[in-house]
């Protein structure tokens, strides 16, 4: 494991447990028991450049869309082939672990944090911390099961 900020450790899940959660995840937002909970404005953007924003992004790429209704469908289609790494906020221990994932959007790369909690046998809560223009080009490297890593 490797830490990302003092409080947040990240680490590299085996492909079969990031498909395990991509299905577990394509099956709630499909059921319709599963409540997508986003920041369309965080505390962490108040210095940034706009348009890394996941405000500014949602906007950009979806003009005049519902974008509770957008990332419902934008995150079933969400692969192996997407994730990045997955990050554990030890300020909060309690709490499920977050994903990270990358994929383009109109020739952009577009970063994406989730995390799920099971709240209940009626559902759970998809938190979606980021969905914003990345500030940093992705490269091959960023995708642990990209087919054409190393290309």
């Amino acid at each position: 494991m490797k830490k990302i900020k003092s409080y947040e450790v990240k680490r590299i899940e085996n492909e079969v447990e990031v498909t395990t959660y991509l299905d577990r995840l394509s099956y709630a937002l499909k059921s319709g028991q599963a409540k997508i909970n986003y920041q369309k404005d965080r505390i962490v953007d108040e210095n940034r450049d706009i348009r890394y924003t996941n405000r500014y992004t949602l906007s950009n790429l979806f003009p005049d869309e519902d974008e509770v209704e957008v990332l419902k469908r934008e995150l079933v289609f969400l692969t192996v082939e997407n994730y990045i790494e997955t990050v554990k906020d030890t300020r909060f221990l309690k709490k499920s672990d977050m994903r990270v994932f990358g994929k383009k959007y109109s020739h952009e790369d577009v970063y994406i944090k989730i995390r799920v909690e099971l709240l209940t046998a009626s559902g759970s809560a998809i938190f979606v911390m980021s969905f914003h223009f990345a500030e940093r080009v992705f490269v091959y490297s960023n995708f642990p099961y990209n087919k054409n890593r190393g290309e």
